[in-house]
């Protein structure tokens, strides 16, 4: 009872950090399963209706932009990854964690550089983290349509940058980022 952990989301100025955790049922592989940057965002969300529908067990959670601006991303990162493990419906034995660090759990971790191109399970818990999180970011677009968050999801892209200078940072972007965290110093 292998789970994979991955996060989605440390980077950009806006929206929380996500993460997922999967154990996949060898007896239902998935083909097609990588690094989810390196999928189109047509196959991602193909591949995470499969991975709902033939992992064992997954779960998604996430951390807060006050969580991070808080905390800081690396720790809200880990954080996310934690809830992630804990609220899996199936205990998992052991984590593979993508990247350098691990998440403090109560069953082993080992972390994996690389581990989204290399380990299945991380793949899909790699792929449910950008989807999930993907998805709250064209949520949030919805009700705020100046920032274009459906096209960038929320990374400080030239045109995200120009509308944080026109209307400024809203409720969604991390403060402690330092170009809010600039824009913020200049307003009154």
């Amino acid at each position: 009872m292998i789970c994979g952990v991955d996060e989605a989301g440390r980077g950009p100025l806006a929206g929380a950090v996500f993460a997922a955790a999967v154990i996949l049922d060898p007896a239902r592989p998935i083909i097609g399963l990588d690094d989810s940057k390196k999928l189109s965002e047509k196959k991602r969300e193909r591949l995470n209706i499969e991975i709902r529908e033939r992992a064992l067990a997954f779960a998604v959670a996430s951390a807060s932009v006050e969580e991070i601006d808080r905390l800081n991303i690396l720790q809200a990162t880990l954080l996310a990854m934690r809830r992630a493990v804990e609220a899996l419906p199936l205990a998992a034995t052991e984590a593979l964690i993508d990247g350098n660090r691990c998440p403090l759990l109560s069953i082993p971790a080992r972390a994996i550089i690389g581990g989204d191109a290399s380990e299945p399970a991380i793949s899909a818990a790699s792929i449910l983290a950008k989807t999930a999180r993907d998805a709250e970011m064209r949520r949030i677009h919805e009700l705020f349509p100046h920032y274009a968050l459906d096209r960038h999801k929320g990374y400080g892209t030239v045109a995200h940058l120009a509308a944080l200078a026109i209307h400024g940072p809203a409720e969604f972007h991390r403060r402690s980022f330092a170009p809010i965290r600039k824009l913020l110093k200049k307003s009154p």
